[in-house]
């Protein structure tokens, strides 16, 4: 079977208050879906800030069933522009912003009316909040290891995490509390949660690990 047609291209964004041109970074597996009444499948990523590589896998649906799947970084990451003078703005990071830079996106690739959804983690979230504007062209939405309740979810994650050993506890808290979330330390400690939480493959997928050095070298959407 051969590899499906990959095509990719950037689309420009404009976010208010920001001077300089804004990009969004998009690629497409399969068929162009103006050549087929398949809806493509959107691919959300998770963070947010974290970029699309380790969902490459779902390229296999392009491959076997011949549907369009349409990847893209969400500005802030990834090949999409990047904007480090905003990092811990909270205000900047908003969930609007995202949904404006999706339905930016669904109109550039002309798809806004016949498309679905799948979003991991944070794409979730982010897909649910897209879905429940009850958008005329959204045909099914796929939610993936997203919370459905953040409250919860933050104390699930600090019970796993009261559950590693002491030192490494020990150099998580005391590098958030000096703002040394960049540092190797920090790193190190962090992929010890990763190891045991968040993917027990070992040697870990190269599309994964991919997407963790790039995280590694521009943080700034993800702590924020």
């Amino acid at each position: 079977m051969t590899s499906p047609r990959v095509t990719q291209g950037s689309i420009p964004f404009r976010i208010p208050n920001v001077d300089s041109e804004t990009k969004t970074w998009y690629q497409i597996h399969g068929p162009p879906p103006s050549s087929t009444t398949t809806p493509p499948l959107v691919v959300l990523h998770g963070g947010p800030g974290v970029p699309h590589n380790y969902l490459l896998p779902l390229t296999d649906l392009a491959r076997i069933h011949s549907i369009p799947i349409i990847f893209y970084d969400q500005i802030g990451c990834g090949k999409s522009t990047h904007l480090p003078s905003r990092k811990h703005d909270a205000g900047f990071w908003t969930v609007e912003l995202f949904l404006s830079e999706l339905d930016n996106l669904l109109t550039h690739l002309n798809i806004q009316e016949n498309y679905n959804i799948i979003g991991q983690s944070w794409g979730g979230m982010l897909g649910a909040c897209h879905a429940i504007r009850q958008p005329s062209g959204l045909k099914k939405l796929i939610i993936a290891n997203s919370p459905a309740d953040m409250g919860g979810w933050l104390e699930a994650a600090n019970r796993l995490r009261s559950q590693l050993p002491d030192d490494v506890q020990e150099v998580l808290n005391r590098c958030e509390r000096e703002g040394k979330e960049g540092s190797e330390e920090y790193e190190k400690a962090t992929m010890v949660f990763y190891d045991r939480h968040v993917c027990r493959v070992k040697p870990m997928p190269p599309d994964l690990e991919e997407s963790f050095r790039q995280l590694k070298e521009d943080n700034t959407v993800y702590t924020t």
